[in-house]
């Protein structure tokens, strides 16, 4: 099958990036500074449990030599989006969607089509770098996060930028907060005092890190299409040749795995309790980490109009940690697959990321590949 080529964005547009903070303009600050020397966050650069990345190639590899004739993906529980933008190399139309806000938020930065200015970018994350956290006041993010998730100056310069972000917004395209914001939260999941996610943080203060916000790797796609709605609710609406199931599988929650991206996504600034500091009440919990994942399943694979239905299962029902065992097991997602059509069964030894609290033997990740009968 021939690959589709992504179309550049269009980065012709001038608009006003004048900073806030600094008494002189950036390009007056950094007269030789040149952001193409810095290296920018690729889509997959990110600590996310479940990620696919290391082994899209062999899913795609699978998909391809099982399906025929197929120009049309819908990626239903996106995650990172690394599935969604390997899709859209071999596919004429591609939909991603997700039911976290800052995983949409993402999306929308690395995939979608829009107008933006990339000098613009590169100076309003020249001049958060140019600025000294231990000269600016507390603000939101750092009176809740500091000394936990990150240093006190890291939080401060992070929660002033997300500041700055959403004063500027009148001025900027959708592309372009999106840009801005993404390449924030890229950058704070790359510092941040944790493993991985956001459950718990390192109680040693001297492996702080300091705060250098970097861009992300932007691109435009016409033939994309971002939802953020639940899975089962998406898949009654619309219709793909091929439909990819990579849902949670076990007990943790990811909106309470990664509530301080979340929280720094949206920038509705609740109280926050605790610890751990997470809101009193945490959206977005999803059916498939509890006791309900298989009758949801069922459900959601009922409803789906496609051709192919494509999942993939990591073998976590007998993880050491409870938390990390399987709501479903291989058994139950075979016996599902079969009653919608013809299915077929491939295994990858494969060690997932799991944020280093989870110790699994023997792992494998686990591809069906559904045939849908008519």
């Amino acid at each position: 099958m021939e690959k589709k080529k992504h179309k550049k964005c269009n980065t012709s547009g001038v608009l006003d990036a004048s900073p806030r903070h600094s008494k002189n303009s950036v390009g007056e600050l950094f007269p030789d500074f040149a952001m193409k020397n810095t290296p920018k966050f690729d889509l997959k650069n990110r600590r996310y449990v479940g990620c696919k990345a290391k082994i899209a190639e062999w899913i795609f590899w699978k998909i391809r030599n099982e399906t025929h004739d197929a120009h049309s993906f819908l990626d239903l529980f996106a995650g990172t989006g690394v599935i969604s933008q390997k899709a859209l190399e071999n596919y004429d139309e591609v939909m991603v969607n997700d039911l976290m806000y800052c995983n949409n938020v993402i999306y929308q930065a690395f995939l979608a089509n829009g107008e933006w200015n990339e000098r613009l970018i590169d100076d309003f994350i020249s001049e958060m770098n140019s600025i000294d956290g231990a000269s600016i006041d507390d603000n939101y993010f750092s009176l809740n996060y500091g000394n936990k998730y990150f240093g006190m100056e890291a939080a401060r310069l992070i929660g002033y930028a997300r500041d700055e972000i959403e004063k500027r917004r009148p001025g900027l395209t959708e592309k372009e907060y999106h840009v801005l914001l993404a390449s924030l939260i890229y950058s704070a999941d790359r510092i941040a005092n944790t493993t991985g996610q956001f459950e718990a943080y390192r109680k040693n203060t001297k492996e702080y890190k300091a705060f250098e916000m970097r861009p992300v790797m932007a691109k435009c796609y016409q033939t994309v299409s971002i939802y953020k709605e639940d899975a089962n609710e998406l898949a009654r609406k619309v219709k793909s040749d091929i439909v990819y199931l990579d849902p949670p599988y076990n007990s943790r929650q990811y909106c309470s795995l990664y509530h301080v991206l979340e929280n720094l996504a949206k920038w509705d600034k609740p109280l926050l309790y605790k610890d751990t500091a997470k809101p009193l009440t945490l959206g977005n919990k999803s059916q498939y980490c509890t006791r309900n994942a298989l009758a949801a399943f069922r459900d959601l694979v009922t409803a789906i109009d496609a051709r192919y239905i494509v999942v993939s299962y990591s073998n976590t029902y007998n993880a050491k940690s409870m938390t990390s065992n399987n709501k479903m097991t291989l058994e139950q997602i075979r016996q599902t697959m079969e009653l919608r059509g013809s299915t077929k069964m491939f295994t990858k030894d494969y060690n997932a990321y799991n944020a280093g609290k989870t110790d699994i033997d023997n792992h494998k990740e686990v591809l069906f590949i559904t045939e849908v009968k008519r």
